[in-house]
């Protein structure tokens, strides 16, 4: 980072500084998000937000090996205790916290001392990504859904965490079950707005507790802050209630899990690339390839989309998880699930929607996985296989082998595997990434090897 760049960083910061203290701002937090999906961060005073933008401010690069529970793999790159990095606040992104009293937050991007890009960073690895697609004359929008159980009990002194009892006792998508949650939505959606966040839909899903919250597209690096804010919103809100909430892939062994379904969709300048061609259902040649991609390189993108040994529990057939790599129109048991959108509006609205992936995805890591992929499907003019319009699950093995369906990896060292074969992530991931994310899978497997289905999910339910 240049010196310019630094003195333009803190000039910014330095103007937003009467208004956030208008709003009766005195910190302001700085997240980022660890190789395990977990949300980590540091404050500073308002008063120092100046010197954060031009200088960081410090955080050990240790995190990058943490695991789930906050012990540490002691990786090829990650995991020592030696040596500081720097957390710079992107200020694009700065927002006043609604459901936060005297706070901000901005997410960074993380350097070294010496103001070069931390190699480690997945956020600038995303912009990175997007960058060459740019280059490409592309571009891709992006938006990240999230779902969460909401369980009573404020926090370890108000529940047990052994347990999970849902707040909410309304059936699947019932009205009832919102109106046990109507003042609880309305806080939320308030302090979503008020913090700029374009929310599409808010409904009860289907596990018991369990909502979602559905936002409008961006480009992939506002897509994967919005989805930080998001949940850090809904776990204030949340506690402000007396609630607490669980975004785990797995909330109870015997329930459905909380996925992180991702909808993406390919453009040229104005142009959905997903619409108005002459391949199937109106895919343009290079959104085909694009989606081919994605398709391609499901098994290995689960290293970092269902990156919890957890995330196996809930990728199951039958519970519209996306358990075979397949795709299909509006088919909720395939792994892409192409979205037509309603007909007048196709070229703004058609996107594929990768549903096998879960909560516990760092956003950052996931979304640069399925650009490299979308990229590499797109490069080698990739074809789509025919699509599914059943539930695979429904099809005996013969039958699914006739028809070439295939399930995704069905552990996390199936995964792991998978990834380390495959060429394309590695190169994009370079290799202190792609082998820190392999420890890291590799320390949770071992964490919780010879575990019971009801122990891990206890024991991961509020990490997430």
């Amino acid at each position: 980072m240049e010196l310019h760049e630094r003195d333009e960083r803190r000039a910014a910061a330095e103007a937003v500084l009467d208004d956030l203290a208008s709003a009766g701002v005195v910190g302001v937090v700085l997240p980022w998000v660890d190789t395990s999906g977990i949300t980590r961060m540091k404050s500073v005073p308002l008063a120092r937000l100046p010197s954060a933008a031009q200088w960081g401010a410090g955080m050990s690069p240790v995190f990058d090996g943490f695991l789930v529970d906050d012990s540490i793999v002691a990786g090829t790159h990650a995991g020592s205790a030696i040596g500081d990095l720097r957390l710079h606040p992107d200020l694009s992104g700065l927002r006043v916290l609604a459901a936060q009293d005297g706070w901000a937050w901005a997410p960074v991007d993380r350097y070294t001392q010496d103001g070069a890009p931390h190699v480690q960073c997945s956020r600038s690895l995303l912009r990175r990504l997007v960058g060459e697609l740019a280059e490409e004359g592309l571009s891709v929008r992006a938006a990240i859904e999230v779902e969460w159980a909401l369980g009573e009990g404020a926090g370890p002194a108000g529940s047990d965490p052994r347990t999970f009892r849902p707040a909410l006792a309304g059936p699947a998508y019932g009205m009832t079950r919102h109106i046990e949650v109507s003042d609880y939505a309305r806080d939320l959606l308030e302090a979503l707005d008020a913090q700029g966040v374009a929310v599409d839909q808010f409904h009860p899903e289907y596990a018991a507790g369990q909502l979602e919250v559905s936002v409008g597209a961006q480009d992939p690096v506002a897509a994967a802050d919005t989805s930080l804010l998001v949940r850090t919103t809904i776990q204030a809100v949340s506690i402000a209630h007396g609630l607490r909430a669980s975004f785990s892939p797995k909330v109870t062994a015997d329930g459905v899990g909380n996925g992180g379904h991702v909808h993406l969709s390919l453009w040229r300048g104005t142009e959905n690339l997903m619409n108005g061609g002459p391949g199937t259902f109106g895919l343009t040649e290079d959104g085909e390839g694009f989606t081919a991609g994605l398709l391609a390189h499901l098994p290995a993108l689960l290293a970092v989309g269902c990156p919890s040994v957890a995330s196996y529990l809930r990728l199951v057939p039958s519970h519209w998880a996306g358990a075979y790599a397949v795709w299909g129109l509006e088919n909720r048991e395939a792994a892409v699930r192409f979205v037509t959108g309603p007909s007048g509006n196709r070229q703004a609205a058609a996107n594929v929607e990768v549903k096998c992936v879960d909560g516990a995805a760092n956003p950052y890591l996931l979304l640069a996985g399925l650009l490299a992929a979308g990229q590499a499907g797109l490069r080698a003019g990739c074809v789509l296989p025919d699509p599914v319009a059943i539930d695979p699950g429904t099809l005996t093995e013969e039958g699914r082998r006739e028809a070439g369906i295939v399930a995704l990896p069905t552990s996390l060292e199936e995964a792991v595997t998978a990834f380390e074969r495959d060429d394309v992530l590695l190169t994009a991931f370079g290799p202190e990434v792609a082998t820190t994310i392999a420890e890291v899978r590799r320390g949770e497997i071992t964490l919780f090897e010879g575990t019971s289905p009801e122990e891990l999910t206890a024991a991961v339910r509020w990490r997430y």
